[in-house]
């Protein structure tokens, strides 16, 4: 257990919360329903997932947004306490590229299965969605960048 959390650049999930979010996640059997859900055809992709799903919720809570970045939680006294390997980016990218439509159709339903548990369980009224409508321009080919609509701009994309 851990007693002493530094908050320094090598223990950077500190910062976001991260032990309350993956307590969250534990306490509402995320990954119980994940591992009981969630089958793959290989064995050895199979005896893997959890890992590699920890690994990519861990760097999902605390913002990363590029594989290569995984590499600052290999380190992390937090992320070992969660007994969470953090593999190197290629051997998690690898592991993305097992998904079949099949598992990620599994995986959709999944996070309904969630979404529904969790709202039945906060007792909600009802939701409120907030999308940011704002564009970014970007130049050259970036990750996650797509042609949209610019309303500066009419009739091009951007």
């Amino acid at each position: 257990m851990i007693n002493k959390i530094e908050f320094s650049a090598r223990n950077l999930n500190s910062n976001a919360g991260f032990f309350l979010l993956l307590e969250h996640a534990r306490i509402n059997e995320i990954f119980d329903l994940i591992d009981h859900d969630l089958v793959f055809e290989t064995k050895s992709t199979q005896k893997t997932k959890m890992n590699h799903i920890k690994t990519m919720l861990c760097g999902n809570f605390i913002g990363i947004d590029k594989l290569d970045r995984l590499k600052l939680l290999q380190s992390d006294p937090l992320v070992n306490e969660f007994a969470i390997s953090i593999k190197e980016p290629e051997t998690v990218s690898r592991f993305l590229g097992t998904f079949s439509y099949k598992t990620t159709q599994w995986l959709r339903e999944i996070i309904f299965k969630l979404f529904r548990k969790l709202m039945r369980k906060s007792k909600l009224k009802s939701i409120t969605i907030d999308i940011d409508s704002s564009e970014v321009n970007v130049e050259g080919h970036q990750e996650w960048a797509v042609k949209g609509y610019n309303p500066k701009k009419p009739g091009k994309c951007c």
